[in-house]
């Protein structure tokens, strides 16, 4: 049986009123690590170690994950954008950073860049999720209450109690292709109610977050900043795995970016792939090797 941790890395903080985990570590540019649906900061732990002797590396957990308080709002499109230029500042860093986005956190990512486009040094994107064309069916007040509902209702069965860890780790199995211990901190945070939520009601408010996104591009541009995307391919020939890439390439192309690949690499590439994610980093703006650690 793994003991839980004893000490909490990093500080909770108070950012737009909410109590959340901040880590930052390393010295450099700064440089902002934010994790797909339901993830925590430690998903990071191995990439952040490869950037810290470079960068400045922030991670925090959105409301309601990993440690942070849960927020009394559902998620949205440009609360998450403003949220990482708020974290930036409570850690007295006003100059630009390097924003990395994997999975859903990738609209996160490009919508900070438009929003906050002096702040953006650069983009890198994740296996980010694509919408090209994103047409949520019900009303977004309507879809978030019914998945209010239904966390209270699973919550109040036991779940996350009983089955969160199991589930958490279930889905880090199927999502990458190497074979990963399970983190120290898995069992203290997806046990809880307070995560349960916060991942349905991440979901739920996925579809109103890529239509948010779509609709907040042509009256936001890009700033003129380097942009990269790392896509994951785990070797597979099927006509799912080939149009994946062919998505991730179209989104590059269309952001005036790079494209790279890392392979083998699941959806978790940063678990995979965690050389890969640090490169597409590090060859965004190299740090002079003179300088690094300054």
């Amino acid at each position: 049986m793994t003991r839980r941790p004893i000490r909490i890395p990093g500080r909770i903080r108070t950012v737009d009123g909410i109590r959340l985990h901040v880590l930052s570590e390393g010295s450099g540019p700064p440089c902002v690590l934010s994790g797909g649906l339901g993830m925590a900061w430690f998903d990071w732990d191995e990439v952040a170690a490869l950037l810290a002797p470079h960068r400045t590396v922030i991670r925090f957990d959105r409301p309601g994950l990993g440690l942070s308080a849960p927020s009394a709002t559902p998620p949205d499109l440009a609360a998450e954008a403003h949220r990482i230029a708020h974290v930036l500042d409570v850690l007295g860093l006003p100059g630009p950073a390097t924003v990395v986005g994997h999975s859903l956190a990738g609209f996160h990512a490009e919508a900070f860049a438009r929003l906050h486009p002096h702040r953006c040094a650069g983009l890198v994107l994740v296996d980010a999720s694509i919408e090209e064309d994103p047409r949520p069916l019900l009303p977004r007040a309507a879809r978030t209450a019914w998945a209010s509902g239904l966390a209270t209702a699973l919550s109040a069965a036991g779940v996350p109690r009983a089955l969160g860890p199991a589930a958490r780790r279930l889905i880090g199995r199927a999502s990458t292709v190497g074979s990963h211990p399970p983190h120290p901190w898995e069992s203290v945070g997806y046990r809880t109610s307070r995560v349960l939520r916060a991942c349905v009601l991440e979901n739920a408010t996925y579809p109103y977050q890529a239509a948010d996104l779509v609709a907040l591009r042509p009256g936001h541009p890009l700033p003129d900043i380097p942009v990269a995307v790392l896509a994951a391919y785990n070797g597979g020939e099927t006509a799912r795995d080939l149009r994946w890439l062919e998505r991730q390439r179209a989104l590059a192309a269309a952001l005036g970016g790079r494209c790279t690949v890392a392979a083998p690499a699941g959806h978790l590439v940063m678990a995979d792939a965690p050389g890969a994610v640090a490169r597409a980093v590090l060859d965004l703006s190299p740090v002079d090797p003179a300088t690094a650690g300054r």
